[in-house]
């Protein structure tokens, strides 16, 4: 990414905190990590982190166009895909979170990880976010691969 691209991303994801100043104060000089509100830009659909690993890397495709911002919390196993804001949040299976309108999602800048947070995609800049369809398909692949994966029980 180009700088201009970084701070592109920068004013984009701190758009999305209630005092966009402070956000940027606290990436520079506090814990590096600032409560960024849902629904307004984006939503956030949250899955257990083997699944969302495996369903980046599906999407990770030269076919296929760049995946948006994907956030991994090493601390709670999760990877967070930005995807449209969607009210309805129609997102439905074991393990998956969906953050939207009165949610708050806790976030580093894009160029450097804060905490137990990183990103695998930081934004563009451009609101470039994931295709809940997509996304959607990915996870699907991704969840019929771990389940041949998953150690068969003997009881």
């Amino acid at each position: 990414m180009t700088n201009a691209m970084w701070m592109q991303g920068v004013e984009w994801l701190a758009a999305a905190a209630a005092d966009p100043r402070t956000c940027k104060w606290e990436w520079d000089h506090g814990e590096g990590v600032s409560l960024l509100e849902a629904g307004r830009f984006w939503d956030l659909l949250s899955v257990p982190d083997q699944l969302g690993l495996l369903a980046l890397d599906l999407l990770w495709r030269p076919s296929l166009p760049v995946p948006g911002p994907t956030l991994v919390d090493s601390a709670a196993h999760r990877v967070g895909f930005f995807v449209p804001p969607d009210p309805a949040g129609g997102w439905i299976g074991a393990g998956l979170r969906y953050a939207t309108k009165g949610s708050w999602v806790a976030a580093p800048p894009p160029y450097r990880a804060g905490r137990s947070l990183e990103w695998l995609v930081p934004p563009d800049g451009a609101g470039t976010l994931h295709s809940p369809g997509m996304l959607e398909l990915a996870l699907r692949e991704a969840n019929a691969t771990l389940a041949v994966l998953r150690p068969v029980s003997h009881e």
